[in-house]
């Protein structure tokens, strides 16, 4: 009896120990460690998503890693992605749910060197651009549509050459212009030589068909089960508690990424350089994706004429349940 006694206290034990536990949640980064996705270290570092009762996992990506196919493979609850990317995978018929909004602008540019004479997007007819692929090529297509440029080359269209995740063709002369980010490859080409004055930006903001960046995303589903809404609900309320804190020390969630960078690549320049320009695009955001700027990012991905992006426009492709439950 004394026996039996024992194992029931020990098995109570650890009942109780389990409803302790916090839950588990894995996000996948959309690129490698770096200041873009500061916001989720500094919640883990700081302990918001503990005090959510959340055990977060963040798996850093990289050039052959598409969140897309993580997620539909399993390997991630949520997210981060472009929403010309989920969009697109969406039609293709991966149900992919934007569930919040934390970057408010683009920070993709189109950056070229003035000695090829190119001071405006009137002059990119017959020069060659540097694109990047792998779902990042969908708001420059768009682009070049509204402009009613060919991407086949020749006098009146665009070359465009699949660019690596580097600036070399601008730096070799391999192309007139290449993609860049405003809080990262702009700042490569800087450090490798050139300065602001060789070069001219062209910001998709700017051109009026800047479409959503890095936002998160879920699979359908879970949308459907009370038990992961609440996770997800606590998982954007301890992120955004952990953007706006590294909106206001900038310096400190710099910090905070490199010492999450596994691969000692970065550097506390590009770092704090880096948060100072993502806290531009995070501003005037607390999560909440924003209507009007997802129909834009939408009419912008259907403006494609014989080629769109996407060809419908998507039904249930956002929601705000989430951020409604946690930021209200």
């Amino acid at each position: 009896m004394k026996t039996l006694f024992t194992s029931a206290i020990a098995m109570l034990a650890l009942g109780a120990g389990a409803a302790q536990a916090a839950d588990d949640l894995t996000l996948q980064l959309k690129w490698v460690t770096q200041a873009q996705f500061a916001g989720y270290y500094v919640a883990l570092d700081k302990g918001f998503y503990e005090e959510e009762d959340l055990d977060v996992t963040i798996k850093p990506g990289g050039p052959d890693i598409a969140p897309t196919q993580v997620v539909a493979g399993g390997g991630a609850d949520v997210v981060i992605d472009w929403m010309p990317s989920a969009l697109a995978a969406r039609e293709k018929g991966l149900p992919l749910v934007n569930i919040a909004q934390p970057f408010k602008s683009s920070g993709m540019m189109l950056t070229c060197r003035k000695d090829t004479g190119i001071t405006s997007p009137a002059d990119f007819p017959g020069k060659t651009l540097g694109v990047w692929f792998y779902g990042n090529e969908y708001p420059f297509l768009s682009w070049m549509s509204t402009l009613g440029l060919s991407t086949e080359g020749g006098d009146d269209g665009v070359t465009v050459l699949k660019q690596g995740f580097n600036v070399d063709p601008i730096l070799q002369g391999q192309a007139d212009c290449v993609s860049t980010m405003t809080y990262n490859e702009y700042w490569q080409i800087i450090d490798a030589g050139l300065s602001a004055d060789d070069l001219v930006t062209f910001k998709y903001e700017d051109q009026g068909v800047a479409t959503l960046e890095d936002g998160l995303y879920v699979l359908e589903d879970k949308l459907a089960d009370p038990a992961e809404v609440d996770k997800l609900v606590r998982f954007v309320r301890a992120s955004m508690k952990g953007w706006k804190y590294a909106e206001a020390h900038p310096d400190e969630a710099a910090e905070i990424v490199l010492e999450n960078d596994e691969t000692g690549a970065q550097t506390e320049m590009h770092q704090k350089r880096m948060m100072g320009e993502i806290a531009k695009l995070t501003a005037g955001s607390n999560g909440t994706l924003d209507p009007a700027d997802y129909e834009r990012t939408v009419a912008t991905l259907m403006a494609g004429g014989s080629d769109p992006v996407i060809s419908k426009t998507p039904e249930g492709a956002w929601t705000h349940a989430i951020t409604d439950a946690a930021l209200n």
